[in-house]
């Protein structure tokens, strides 16, 4: 794969991008996690997949448009998604999870009705679902490129401020910081980095590298910093495995990506059980 990947431009493409998915998706994840949202991942992916849905229906019918690169309009429909959480959540004030099932049922339907339209399931579409690996161009690298600069430059500036909202989100307010301005931002990068993460891991897949690695570190980090370094270390263990299996096996780099984050996360459960019993017989003995 070392001869191929300076070879072939599309691995390049490929693996640059996995990398950088493999930071921002875990970064933002634990953000997500610890505020218990990770269901938003799942809304916004699906609603990610009606904007691809449309996408591959306006290249086939509208002879003009056929080169349109999916990932416009996947990412402008997950944008567009996370506006509409956000605007039913205040219409729901008292049931605000309410409003994550009804974005995710409406970006199935309108994904299923468009896909119908489009003729059914085809290869691109399997590739949007679960991942390829050579299914991210120049032009794919350099945007999510763009939305990596986004994402640290956001995580850098409103660190304290999303902390403390991801703790406690009164005393957030209390404390004077526009809790409703930040968190909106927060959703928009989140929006852009499900729909950038498509290429790599697939739209029904994309939710899982931004829960599994944080999900694994939380049983063994100490501190939630240290939690973002494992969640990130993790995401890039499972992307970079994930895609050289895919490669060499000829899978969906999705599947195999997931698989791996599924491992460590056994793996993490299994080192707190043993530092568990550890600590227990010491006390024991002591």
């Amino acid at each position: 794969m070392i001869s191929a990947f300076f070879h072939y431009e599309f691995l390049r493409n490929t693996f640059l991008t996995g990398l950088i998915i493999g930071i921002i998706a875990p970064l933002l994840g634990t953000f997500i996690v610890v505020r218990r949202l990770s269901l938003i991942a799942d809304a916004l992916s699906h609603v990610t997949l009606s904007g691809i849905a449309v996408s591959l229906f306006i290249s086939k019918k509208i002879a003009v448009l056929s080169g349109l690169n999916p990932l416009y309009l996947g990412m402008a429909f997950s944008v567009f998604g996370s506006i509409f959480i956000e605007r039913l959540r205040a219409v729901y004030k008292h049931y605000q999870e309410l409003a994550i099932p009804i974005i995710l049922s409406s970006g199935i339907g309108v994904a299923v009705i468009f896909i119908s339209m489009a003729g059914g399931f085809n290869t691109d579409l399997m590739n949007y679902l679960f991942g390829s690996v050579s299914a991210v161009s120049s032009t794919d690298l350099w945007i999510i490129s763009i939305i990596f600069i986004i994402v640290l430059a956001t995580i850098f500036l409103l660190y304290k401020e999303l902390f403390v909202l991801s703790f406690d989100e009164e005393h957030a307010k209390a404390s004077g910081i526009p809790a409703k301005t930040i968190h909106f931002i927060f959703i928009i990068i989140v929006a852009l980095v499900i729909a950038s993460a498509m290429r790599i891991v697939g739209i029904l897949l994309v939710s899982a590298l931004m829960t599994l690695p944080v999900a694994a570190s939380m049983r063994i980090a100490k501190g939630f910093k240290q939690t973002i370094v494992y969640s990130i270390i993790f995401g890039e263990i499972s992307v970079i495995g994930g895609l050289v299996s895919a490669y060499y096996m000829d899978l969906a780099p999705g599947g195999t990506i997931v698989i791996i984050s599924i491992i460590l996360l056994l793996i993490s459960i299994l080192i707190k059980r043993t530092r568990t019993g550890l600590l227990k017989t010491r006390e024991e003995e002591v």
